[in-house]
């Protein structure tokens, strides 16, 4: 059998930029270098998503009850639609002004103990010992220490870092559907994997009667947990706090609830689930997972992707005490001002002083080739490989090293091996990792030069979106890959604009780095190459091939079948249409199926074949083959041989 080639048919999620599905985020990225059409319709669908205008009819109606056309809610919320957009200063909570505690002393002596009154429901169920307690009226009580004390008393703090990536201003993932307590990640996660399926414009049930149920994969994880209040957030601070932990905390915080929660209440799925997290390299670790799977033909189908929602105070905190964050202060040096430009916080392969921090949520759906043109899907690219290599020995967990030399060799070699050298030359781009640190723009830089040098690669663009979204953890890569398939689409290379010259210690002998939107109709790219770089060594580099590649390749491959494949596919292009426009009046359609009929495991019907399960029109087959029957024959054929004697 051939080898399965795993192309993307769905794929959506949200940002900072909007939502993924129908390219609005990366519509968003490229607002200015839209038609004025697309322009309008642009802020106009996230004007919907924010909250700001809701559809009525053919009109818009705003918050006050004004009917407006599609015109005029461009004119007038176009300034609340860039503002509440990309990076910005965080909005979720003050950062000048985050409630935290302070731990104090008091000194006290025998002849002057330390006397204070307070209601006697608030004394600590453990009284210290050196407290001497009287009771006064109104359900009062006076204390008197002999000894010294500490105490924590509410003390506000500020942080270093007042900019992330946060999702629009407005939109908020749990009034979608009845969220229940879910933590941020993983209304996110609902909300995102929704969008994929949706995306697809085939319904998920017709996908799966053309499937054994275990031929689904969900691939899916979060690299900082859910450190929201629902979640381990809420869990450790609760007894500080002065509060008690519940028990959702617990399960609703571990790092492979996206996964889980995706194949219970999105998918009701009965596949396979594998959740891993490599740093700021998840993203591409499950789409590894999920590209091994389809090309070895355990899986048809899989949806891959994370889910995270780290823009809270102690996660900002601490990257800022690594020094890792772009604080206020040093974007104020860069500039020479008094006032930091937030807006402009992220400055890859510029004059930076540190990453932004941000949420997002990308999924993809992937199939197998045959499965695409058997249902008529819309492909919008495909992932031949993924390429993930460790540091080897390293001086500190956060330094850069050989690894991501290897995995981006690796990707340009194996796409040079599928489409050709005139491809990759010629027609190919990089999604860089673009952190937005001053060791990253100089490592990077000279890996993305080397290589391109061993490969004999000249001008190759470079861009770095998290310029736009910042630096969302697990999901970076996904925003970097949504991203290279608006690339597809529009021909356009998003520019980092969040900067006005390069720095003079990033390698650009081989390299180029728009500074605005980049036009490539002219050169139409074929290949997409997306590189991560995470804490602790975790590297990875993704090759993604253009639509228009994939289709050339399957008109080869299935010659015979094509002219019915496109023809299939013009309705799979309406439907998606449909659920596009639905989406940009911010109509989610979000898939959240809690409180639906069980599986009764009674019902299952297993026998030595298979097992077949209530609801699933296909049944599972048992694979019998032995893979190892080589060497259990030559195990038959000893035991089979004829035993003799030996006499001496």
């Amino acid at each position: 059998m051939a080898n399965a080639l795993p192309v993307i048919v769905g794929f959506g999620g949200y940002s900072a930029a909007g939502r993924s599905s129908s390219h609005q985020a990366f519509r968003r990225m490229i607002l200015e270098s839209l038609p004025t059409p697309e322009q309008q319709s642009t802020v106009v669908s996230l004007a919907c998503l924010m909250a700001q205008v809701t559809v009525e009819g053919e009109s818009y109606r705003d918050l006050q009850g004004n009917l407006l056309s599609a015109a005029e809610v461009d004119k007038q919320f176009r300034p609340e639609v860039i503002n509440g957009t990309l990076i910005r200063r965080v909005e979720s909570f003050d950062p000048a002004h985050v409630p935290g505690n302070k731990k104090i002393s008091f000194e006290s002596d025998q002849n002057q103990p330390m006397v204070f009154s307070m209601l006697k429901r608030d004394m600590p169920r453990s009284i210290p010992e050196d407290w001497q307690v009287r009771d006064l009226d109104n359900g009062s009580v006076e204390i008197t220490a002999s000894s010294a004390s500490e105490y924590l008393v509410e003390s506000h703090y500020e942080l270093a870092a007042k900019a992330a990536g946060q999702l629009p201003s407005g939109f908020s993932p749990g009034d979608h559907y009845n969220a229940r307590f879910h933590p941020r990640g993983l209304q996110m996660a609902i909300l995102g994997a929704s969008d994929a399926v949706h995306s697809m414009g085939i319904e998920w049930d017709k996908v799966l009667d053309s499937i054994s149920p275990d031929e689904v994969g969900v691939y899916s994880s979060s690299a900082l947990s859910q450190m929201n209040e629902e979640g381990f957030g809420g869990l450790l601070q609760a007894r500080l706090k002065g509060s008690r932990t519940t028990a959702k905390q617990v399960p609703l915080g571990l790092n492979s609830m996206p996964a889980d929660f995706i194949n219970a209440y999105v998918l009701g799925s009965v596949g396979h689930t594998e959740a891993i997290t490599g740093a700021c390299a998840s993203f591409l670790y499950v789409l590894q997972a999920a590209v091994r799977d389809i090309r070895n033909g355990r899986r048809r189908v899989a949806i891959l992707g994370n889910a995270e929602a780290g823009v809270t105070p102690e996660i900002m905190e601490g990257f800022s005490n690594m020094n890792a964050l772009g604080s206020e202060e040093n974007l104020c040096k860069l500039d020479g001002t008094d006032t930091a430009d937030l807006r402009r916080a992220s400055r890859p392969f510029g004059y930076n002083c540190g990453f932004t921090l941000s949420e997002s949520c990308q999924y993809l759906v992937l199939m197998d080739d045959a499965l695409a043109v058997e249902l008529g899907a819309d492909i919008h690219g495909a992932v031949p490989d993924v390429f993930i290599n460790a540091d080897g020995v390293k001086k500190s967990i956060s330094a850069p090293g050989v690894g991501n030399y290897i995995s981006m060799s690796k990707a340009v070699a194996t796409a040079i091996s599928i489409v050709g050298e005139d491809s990759v030359k010629k027609h190919s781009f990089v999604h860089a990792h673009g952190s937005s640190t001053p060791a990253n723009r100089t490592t990077e830089s000279e890996l993305i030069d080397r290589v391109a040098s061993a490969f004999d690669i000249y001008d190759w663009p470079v861009t770095a979106i998290k310029s736009y979204v910042g630096h969302s953890l697990a999901t970076a890569s996904g925003d970097q890959l949504v991203t290279a398939l608006g690339t597809f689409k529009y021909d356009m290379i998003p520019g980092i604009k969040t900067i006005t010259e390069i720095a003079p210690d990033v390698h650009q002998e081989r390299a180029r780095f728009p500074l605005c939107d980049m036009d490539v109709s002219d050169t139409k790219m074929d290949v997409a190459f997306i590189n991560s770089k995470g804490f602790g060594g975790n590297n990875a580099t993704a090759l993604v091939l253009s639509p228009n590649k994939v289709e050339s390749m399957l008109a080869t491959r299935y010659a015979d079948q094509f002219d019915d494949y496109l023809t299939k596919r013009e309705g799979t292009r309406s439907a998606a249409a449909e659920y596009a426009q639905r989406a940009d009046n911010a109509q989610l359609d979000v898939i959240y199926r809690f409180g639906e009929a069980l599986i009764d495991d009674a019902d299952l019907t297993i026998s030595s074949d298979g097992i077949n399960i209530p609801g699933f029109a296909q049944e599972i087959v048992f694979d019998k083959e032995n893979p190892w029957s080589d060497m259990a024959s030559i195990d038959n054929a000893v035991k089979d041989k004829p035993q003799t004697t030996e006499v001496d």
